[in-house]
């Protein structure tokens, strides 16, 4: 389907085509930014309300500034869709988050614009800085340095460590704190109480409205601007440090907040403030999802909605004529409240991700027991900690990616304590059409090495309720992993009953002959569906689900090889140093001398695309088992 952009709109290839429009076309080109954005997610589907958010913003950014050698960094990456389109790449936009197609984020090597590939939040400060300090060893004094960060993503600990050494560097760098009170759920914390009182405060106001009429004159005193600016900043500071202290403190010089939908209002400030030299923060008030109704109300459900009318705003879903298997994340949701019930130990704890990882649920039912920390994963780490030196059980939620983010405090904080956590890890190896930032590839290999800590994943929905209940059990009183995938799972008839999982044990699914899948995690289903293909072409291949990569059942490793001349383990995981190299390991350990096979995520970086396409390219798909099988017994795949 070809979306045609407005008129101004495509007749901008690059932001030197915007340099010389009047600002009654900058209000048109937003305009039809904002429209084509719409047009275009409404029918292919992606994040939606933070890029309608930031469109004046971005117009405004690549008008005053001389992008690509000024250097703009979008924290997240998120609000990032107007960029993208408006620096060369508006006529494949509908590609976006398509296999083989343009990146949902900011990404280098798909454009010089994109000057710092991001996904994970809070990054952006700090890539600004160690840019604007290379341009000033380098002697390249009119370069500018622009980090965008929402309000969400200041709360990430990096923001603030990145902004006490900008305080310090009188580096050529501009904050622009995008302030529209959400990242994905709304923002927890007394950092959002903070900048709600400056951006209400009358007394500020009244103060900022001064600033701006002095900083509006800059250009009619020359080369006595800065002077000028310098000695009205003390007065602003006297009256200000009450609600500024956060960011004077730090020596950052504070702008604003500015009506982030005024696009020649932004215009006009930038420009002053491209004339004032060192570290600043510009704060700017957006509304997530502006220009389109239903998303500035729900701004959650309309982050990412997928495709939508965009006339009526109904979202489509697929309708099926028989019940469909939950997402695992709503397994873990429901059996948490479960759990919860039976257990007054029980807390759950996730960082900014309750819809996400639908802890929701438990912070609807129990919202004493539950706690959204913010886009803070090392706190949220050790956060459990604490609280399981008091006795009780937190259930730790934090993606696969993320907990990357926090693996000094797993070790430091949580094993090397032996304190029970439990941490779930959702969505599990490939993540889809968020790509490499956000696959979980690496949590298996990186896990996998600290004493203490179980490492487990469930192939199916009652698994992984069954892995919870034995996860909390007072004998089990230690770290303990449990993973899982993005999206649905196999049991449309899920809740059964409870039942506890001996730790380290794994089951048989089926026997065989010559070659066995050993498999962790929901993967093993599709050795399910290998192995009865096999068995119709009277091939005979045993199927053993491991569910704990540690410890290893041993036992059962122990009948597998001496068994079976052929073995292919299965994850959707880093092949290096994963469960297959913890098999070969078992293998070494004990001179079986079986022929292995690894499937899984190779040692290279692996682009979006849907989780099948994904695993299809990697070789552990059905079609991938089954051939890989037809090779290892020297017939030809039929």
């Amino acid at each position: 389907m070809q979306i045609e952009p407005g008129k101004l709109l495509a007749g901008v290839n690059s932001p030197d085509d915007m340099k010389n429009l009047d600002a009654l076309q900058l209000v048109q080109l937003s305009s039809e930014l904002r429209q084509y954005i719409i047009d275009v997610v409404s029918v292919y589907g992606g994040h939606f309300g933070a890029s309608l958010g930031v469109v004046e913003l971005t117009v405004a950014l690549h008008h005053v500034f001389n992008t690509p050698s000024d250097q703009l960094i979008w924290d997240v990456g998120h609000q990032a869709y107007g960029h993208k389109i408006l620096t060369g790449r508006r006529d494949n936009f509908h590609t976006n988050r398509v296999y083989d197609g343009l990146s949902g984020f900011p990404k280098r090597k798909e454009s010089e614009y994109d000057a710092f590939g991001v996904g994970h939040s809070s990054t952006s400060i700090s890539a600004a800085l160690g840019m604007a300090e290379a341009s000033k060893y380098k002697q390249e004094t009119d370069k500018h340095h622009i980090a965008v960060i929402g309000d969400g993503a200041l709360t990430g600990g990096m923001a603030f460590e990145a902004m006490n050494h900008a305080g310090v560097s009188n580096s050529n760098l501009l904050i622009i704190l995008n302030d529209n009170c959400m990242s994905i759920d709304p923002n927890v914390g007394a950092l959002r109480d903070y900048l709600t009182d400056i951006t209400t405060s009358h007394t500020y106001n009244k103060v900022r409205d001064e600033a701006w009429k002095v900083l509006g004159k800059i250009s009619k005193f020359g080369p006595n601007a800065r002077e000028i600016v310098s000695n009205f900043e003390s007065s602003i500071k006297s009256f200000l440090l009450k609600q500024s202290n956060l960011f004077e403190s730090l020596n950052l010089r504070y702008f604003g907040p500015i009506d982030g939908h005024d696009v020649n209002h932004m215009v006009s400030v930038l420009k002053d403030l491209k004339d004032i030299k060192g570290p600043k923060i510009l704060h700017v008030l957006t509304k997530k999802g502006k220009g389109f109704s239903l998303a500035e109300e729900d701004q959650t459900k309309w982050h990412a909605p997928g495709t939508f009318d965009k006339l009526t705003g109904e979202i489509y879903k697929k309708v099926y004529e028989t019940p469909q298997p939950p997402k695992y994340q709503d397994v873990f949701g429901h059996t948490l409240v479960e759990l919860a019930e039976a257990n007054d130990k029980i807390m759950g704890v996730t960082p900014a991700m309750p819809s996400g990882s639908s802890l929701n649920i438990m912070m609807k039912a129990m919202p004493d027991r539950s706690y959204d920390v913010g886009i803070a994963e090392q706190h949220a780490v050790t956060f459990s900690a604490g609280l399981a030196t008091q006795g009780l059980v937190p259930f730790c939620n934090i993606y696969s990616t993320f907990m990357q983010r926090a693996y000094d405090q797993v070790i430091h904080d949580v094993a090397i304590q032996n304190l029970h956590v439990v941490f779930c890890l959702d969505r599990a190896g490939f993540a889809g059409a968020d790509g490499p930032t956000h696959h979980g590839c690496y949590d298996i290999a990186f896990f996998r090495c600290i004493p203490n800590l179980v490492v487990s994943s469930p192939m199916n929905e009652q698994e992984l309720r069954n892995l919870m209940y034995t996860a909390q059990l007072p004998e089990n009183a230690g770290p303990f992993s449990i993973r899982y995938p993005r999206g649905n799972g196999v049991m449309p008839d899920w809740k059964k009953d409870f039942e506890k999982i001996q730790i380290g044990q794994g089951r048989k699914i089926k026997d065989g002959e010559e070659l066995a899948y050993l498999t962790i995690g929901p993967v093993g289903n599709y050795a399910t569906e290998a192995s009865t293909r096999l068995e119709k072409e009277g091939l005979s291949v045993g199927h053993y689900d491991m569910r704990f990569v540690k410890p290893l059942d041993e036992k059962m490793l122990h009948e597998v090889f001496q068994k079976y001349k052929y073995i292919v383990t299965v994850e959707d995981g880093s092949i290096q140093g994963g469960f297959g190299s913890a098999i070969l390991e078992f293998m070494a350990d004990n001179d079986y001398q079986s022929k292995v096979v690894r499937l899984g995520i190779p040692d290279e970086i692996i682009e979006h695309g849907t989780q099948l396409e994904l695993q299809r390219d990697c070789g552990f798909d059905p079609e991938g088992l089954y051939r890989t099988a037809k090779k290892l017994l020297q017939l030809t795949p039929a």
